[in-house]
């Protein structure tokens, strides 16, 4: 069966969330995307498992849906936490993502994280522990509990970010590395910049929304065939067989927020090349650089650029549908009339994904307005223009050639 799952989300429980992200409003919406399993988010937070376990009953092993729902979204219990944590001579900031195959075994680990700190604080707690001791603990709740560090690459909070991050899997996850399956890319980088490191070939990479509002649920997914259970999307993960795990969908890694170095306080943005011409330093105010996704995969990589492992998981690259035709509107998303536009188009294919993922290109056409068509056209073909993103400043990407960068009205959180 053909799955399309957007894992990492948060709740409204979090902070700088919508308050519209509800277990009907994400049903709703991952309908409309074309998603078939969503991560729950934030299963540690006490609010928000209350309402889960009120609202949603098992569907397959593992899987939950809406109750009296004849709707077929089916929802999966994650959460994100970050870990602050001292070790090898360093302040270490990672976040990770959490998987649970049950109501009991979520349960089981929110009890012993809440020992260590505040669950009630917030959506995706800050917790003063070892990322190694967290796989501990799931793994003891249940042996089919997931851990995957988030967005691997961004340098605040991350597995291997600049700032605060290792330099291998091991250095952080030490005997437990073995438990870690999968990381995620992050939406500032994509799966040709990590096979670029070695170490990486015996893990899955997954890539997931990150969302904060219900419009940005999607804009990163996985493509599986498999069996509609937590235990066969597990399996297809830890195998990565290209059979069951078929694609992942992708930002642009250029449009993340983190994908060039620079300071954004400055208006600074550098490659590479050109922050080591400047040893890393601002030249405008002479403080540190934040080192981006590619200058630190460049750091670890062992491989050349464009390296391809074998079996290797294919991905695309996307824009999502509301920005396409904002972008050929000139509008912002929010404009009534990309609303409008959206909804027909929507309405007539089915959902965004059929649109974007599926549909042929006369089958496009036969949905949309001829500037929109060829925009999603130039979109699959790469033919755009990017403006990376640099120390918390998102890219900017013009598709159309008629105009500028777009104004893009977004909440965008990685």
């Amino acid at each position: 069966m053909k799955i399309v799952g957007d894992f990492h989300i948060h709740s409204r429980f979090s902070r700088a969330t919508s308050k519209n992200l509800t277990i009907p409003n994400l049903d709703l919406w991952a309908r409309t995307k074309g998603i078939t399993m969503m991560g729950t988010g934030d299963f540690t937070h006490p609010g928000w498992m209350e309402e889960l376990r009120k609202e949603l009953e098992e569907a397959e092993a593992g899987l939950y849906r809406r109750k009296n729902s004849g709707h077929g979204t089916r929802f999966l219990l994650t959460a994100e936490i970050s870990c602050i944590y001292a070790k090898k001579g360093a302040v270490r900031r990672i976040h990770l993502l959490l998987f649970a195959p049950s109501f009991a075994a979520a349960h089981t680990v929110n009890a012993q994280l809440g020992r260590i700190g505040n669950l009630k604080a917030d959506g995706r707690p800050i917790l003063g522990m070892d990322a190694k001791e967290v796989v501990k603990i799931c793994l003891e709740a249940d042996p089919d509990c997931m851990v995957v560090p988030c967005h691997a690459w961004t340098p605040w909070f991350s597995v291997f970010g600049s700032k605060s991050g290792f330099n291998s899997l091991e250095e952080c996850f030490d005997e437990y590395t073995k438990y870690i399956y999968a990381i995620e890319t992050g939406l500032s980088s994509d799966p040709p910049l990590n096979w670029r490191l070695s170490q990486l070939d015996n893990v899955a990479l997954i890539s997931n929304s990150d969302s904060h509002s219900l419009e940005k649920i999607g804009r990163e997914a996985n493509i599986f065939d498999t069996e509609l259970s937590y235990a066969g999307i597990r399996e297809a993960i830890q195998s990565k067989n290209p059979k069951k795990f078929l694609s992942t969908v992708e930002f642009f890694p250029e449009e993340g927020k983190y994908h060039y170095d620079g300071h954004r306080l400055c208006g600074v943005r550098m490659s590479g090349a050109e922050s080591k011409q400047h040893n890393n330093i601002c030249p405008k105010c002479e403080k540190p650089l934040t080192i981006g996704v590619l200058n630190r995969v460049e750091e670890l990589a062992d491989r050349p650029e464009g390296f391809t492992p074998e079996n290797a998981i294919p991905y695309r690259r996307l824009i999502p549908l509301q920005e396409i035709i904002a972008d050929v509107f000139r509008m912002g998303t929010a404009a009534k009339r990309v609303r409008k536009e959206y909804e027909r188009m929507v309405q007539q294919a089915g959902s965004e994904f059929a649109i974007l993922v599926d549909a042929k290109e006369d089958q496009i056409r036969s949905w949309a307005l001829p500037e929109i068509a060829e925009a999603i056209a130039r979109v699959r073909r790469g033919d755009v223009i990017i403006e990376p993103g640099y120390d918390g400043e998102y890219g900017n990407i013009q598709i159309t050639s008629e105009h500028g960068a777009r104004n893009r009205q977004r909440i965008l959180l990685e």
